[in-house]
Parts: C-alpha cells; structure tokens; sequence
C-alpha cells in the first residue's frame, strides 16, 4: 500500500501520512509504505495519486492545500479534487492564528485593521509564498476588511519567525500549532484564532469572527483519498481502517501535534463538507483578488 505525501518529509502532510501509514499497517498486517513525492506546491504527488490506478493500494494524504485551494490557484491542476478522488477519512484539522511582534503597539486585530486602513501600505505581513495557507489566509483577510497590508514572502516559517522575533516583520498567519509556544513565551502577541471556536489552549484569545473585524472561519484539515474509481468494497474497507485508527488515543495525540482537533466523520458528511470547502475557497480566493495561474 502506498501513502503518498504530496511535499516534502517534515510539516502536517507528511505527519499524518506517517502516522496512518504506521497504525494502518499494525492493524492490517499489510505495509503501508509512505512516498513523498513534493513539487509545484502540492500538484506533482496528488496528480500522481489521481492516475494511478484505482485498485486500493495508491492512496494520498489531501488536505486543504491540494483538494481545495489548488482548484481555485491553478487553472489547470491536472485533477479534479471532486471528481478523480474518494475520501477513505478526514483525521484532523488545525486553526491558524493571527501574531504579531511583541512590540506592535496595538492591542487587537481591530486596532491593528483601523491603523491599517488609515495608513495603506505601512504595515507588513510575512507569508511562506503564493499557495501556502499563510498567504491565502493573510490575502484574504486584507482583501475582506479593505486594507493594504505588505505581503513579504519567505521560503517557510521559520524565516518569518526570525524577522518577526526581531521586529523587521509586524505580523504572521501560521498554523496554531507552531505559533503557540511564541505566544506562550511572550515572543510574539496573538491577535485572533482562525477557528470557529477558541482553541482549547489559548481560551482568552479571540476567533477571527469574534473580533467583530472579519467574516473568515479557516482550519487546515487532512485526511487519506484515493482514486475515485477505486471499489467501492475497498474504499469502505479503508474507512473502517481508519476509523479504527483514529479511535486510538495515541494516534489522536499525535495527529493533534498539541493544538489540532481529531476529526470522525461519517462518509456522507465528509463528502459534503469537502464539495463545501472547494466552493467556499474557489469563491474567497476570488474575492481575494488571487487569479488562477
């Protein structure tokens, strides 16, 4: 059984493909063996796994980068996340959260967006580049309050936290996960959660929605797909499977990586809730301003 994880080893796609594969294979007594298969954001591994054929043993680890955003980023992905997979189990889903340098001098995102507003162009906001739900994310929340907010792009998070530490950079939108221990530290200040509920870990800190400032609910979620033209006995087979797994506290807290939240969705939800992610961030991305390439 091969698991492909469409980017590089390190980061949430490869953790839950490392993960399911490990637990998938005690439970089976089959090899689940994990291939990554990076390149052009997420678009090389996933077409890969979507013509490949459909028999069981090809699956991906989707999430929301490669099945929904990439249908709004690319005019031409090279698959229809709709129609060329099946989904055998969402497993977990993480928050963003919205920091900034410890010195900003502003105490919430709705003072942050009224500086913003009356003075376009003067603050900054580091992303990990186009694509990313970084840049989606901050894109979006600009292009919802009206603002003009400098995007500087980097090649992954931690060269944003180096300049945001050191006050070359004003804010950030990254995952909760990896914010939260400069939070906790006092090394950055968080502004809002990205969830539609206050993360567990950080209860005095805002949703988004709650600041009263933005619309925007956005959690990166993951799951295992496979080609949708894969049995239908295969594909439910697999979903038990993981079903199984996810019932495992162990797997649970380790997907979690702290911050995240499991996920057990019955199959027909899970395909309603996957159309609704795609439309939804087919249409912000618009709103955005972020045309397909």
């Amino acid at each position: 059984m091969r698991v492909v994880v469409p980017s590089a080893p390190g980061g949430g796609f490869d953790l839950v493909g490392r993960v399911l594969a490990q637990k998938l294979g005690e439970q089976t007594g089959q090899a689940f063996v994990v291939e990554n298969r990076p390149g052009a954001g997420t678009l090389v591994g996933t077409q890969f796994v979507a013509r490949s054929s459909p028999d069981g043993y090809n699956l991906v680890v989707g999430g929301l980068s490669n099945i929904a955003l990439n249908m709004g980023l690319y005019r031409e992905p090279g698959y229809d996340a709709l129609a060329d997979f099946t989904c055998a189990g969402l497993v977990v889903s993480h928050s963003y959260t919205l920091v900034a340098r410890k010195d900003l001098p502003f105490a919430s995102l709705a003072e942050v967006i009224a500086f913003a507003r009356a003075n376009p162009g003067k603050l900054n906001i580091g992303t990990s580049g186009p694509g990313t739900g970084q840049y989606i994310g901050a894109a979006i929340i600009a292009a919802l309050t009206g603002v003009d907010i400098v995007k500087v792009s980097y090649k992954g998070a931690q060269p944003v936290y180096q300049d945001l530490l050191a006050g070359r950079v004003d804010l950030f939108y990254d995952n909760t996960t990896t914010t939260r221990p400069y939070v906790e530290s006092g090394q950055v200040k968080a502004l809002a959660v990205s969830s539609r509920e206050r993360a567990p870990n950080m209860p005095q800190l805002p949703t988004l929605a709650e600041t009263g400032v933005v619309d925007l609910e956005m959690e990166t979620w993951f799951g295992l797909f496979a080609p949708a033209r894969t049995p239908r006995a295969i594909v439910e087979r697999l979903r038990a499977e993981v079903d199984r797994a996810t019932r495992s506290a162990e797997v649970r807290l380790r997907l979690e990586m702290g911050s995240g939240r499991s996920l057990r969705i019955a199959p027909a939800e899970t395909e309603a809730f996957v159309r609704a992610e795609v439309a939804k961030w087919t249409g912000l991305l618009r709103r955005a301003g972020i045309e397909p390439e």
